[in-house]
């Protein structure tokens, strides 16, 4: 498509080096009297669903405007299909859906389904949903939006492969005017990767994306696998969110004891993690999360590194900083928390 073809050339231009600045970095939300303005990137995925079920409850903290959904764990149709049973299942008819890319920006396509289930989701009843997908496309969505918003006032949470998000910032940098944060899932430093040795699979899916983020000059925080992978379930937890009686929580556990079962034998883990999910958490309860700035760079050469989030940790290339890592957070207040929001829906 002619998004595709200007996307090959834009993205060469782009992490060429022809970006302005970087702005200086923010904090994560902040207690404040009117909810954070706030876009979902999304490829649900049984963590997404998680993730969004957590955001779509926090109308007091978040001002959901939209969920865009791009290929990733499962095939775009799968995605955005599963985007609105997330926001049926939520009672949440005025939060439209944006279907985004459906490949991305260079590479050979690759999804998660010996993970996520051949549609993206397990445990429950897939359907289709009632509402349908909004009119135009993700990307174009984001350009309009961000054009059009106050400075600096909306936050980007991406919890997939990044496509959507650096075509739009290719095709009108001016949008970087509009964001005040993004926050991602994705990479990993300490971890290793859950794809290959080296990478995490939402950037390895499209480490081109991933490297237009990183070389944006926006405001990001990185939830990545050093953190995920210690943000563990465990039978209790699952638990509780079954015991609290209403349609979300059931849906919660039975998604979750379906999908943490290849974590769990994959990596010998207690438990399974909910790497999505903990970007909401990051966003209600900041104070729950630890990390440092530090420069990160992606490895866009093919090999064994391809994918790979170089994380300078501890600033030994002495490079300017461009991303908040996040590599601890208290797992029980989150799922605490999780427990509590989850009861405020139906």
């Amino acid at each position: 498509m002619a998004r595709r073809n200007f996307l090959t050339q834009g993205s060469r231009l782009l992490t060429g080096g022809l970006l302005l600045s970087a702005m200086p970095m923010s904090s994560a939300l902040a207690a404040s009297a009117l909810p954070t303005p706030l876009i979902i990137d999304t490829d649900p995925g049984a963590d997404d669903v998680i993730a969004l079920l957590l955001a779509l409850s926090a109308r007091d903290q978040l001002d959901v405007r939209a969920l865009t959904t791009v290929a990733g764990n499962v095939q775009l149709r799968y995605t955005s299909r599963n985007a609105r049973m997330v926001r049926e299942w939520a009672n949440r008819p005025d939060v439209p859906v944006y279907a985004g890319c459906d490949r991305p920006m260079l590479r050979t396509p690759i999804y998660a389904a010996e993970v996520h289930g051949a549609e993206g989701v397990t445990g429950v009843k897939i359907f289709e949903p009632k509402q349908a997908l909004a009119k135009g496309d993700a990307v174009q969505y984001l350009i309009d939006t961000l054009l059009a918003a106050k400075p600096q006032s909306m936050t980007i949470v991406t919890l997939g492969p990044q496509t959507n998000l650096a075509m739009a910032l290719i095709e009108n940098p001016g949008i970087r005017q509009g964001v005040k944060e993004i926050v991602m899932m994705g990479g990993a430093h300490f971890n290793g990767g859950n794809i290959t040795p080296a990478a995490e699979f939402n950037v390895f899916a499209d480490p081109h994306a991933s490297d237009v983020v990183f070389k944006s000059g926006l405001p990001i925080t990185v939830i990545p696998l050093d953190v995920t992978h210690k943000m563990l379930t465990s039978p209790e937890r699952i638990e509780r969110l079954r015991k609290i009686g209403n349609q979300a929580g059931k849906i919660a556990a039975d998604i979750l004891d379906a999908y943490v079962e290849h974590d769990i034998k994959q990596y010998g883990l207690p438990g399974g993690p909910v790497h999505d999910a903990t970007t909401i958490g990051y966003l209600l309860r900041p104070e729950l999360f630890k990390g440092r700035m530090v420069n990160v760079e992606v490895d866009t050469r093919e090999g064994l590194t391809f994918g790979q989030t170089m994380a300078d940790y501890y600033h030994a290339a002495k490079r300017p900083e461009n991303a908040r890592w996040i590599t601890e957070g208290d797992t029980q207040g989150f799922f605490d928390l999780l427990t509590v929001q989850l009861a405020k829906l139906p």
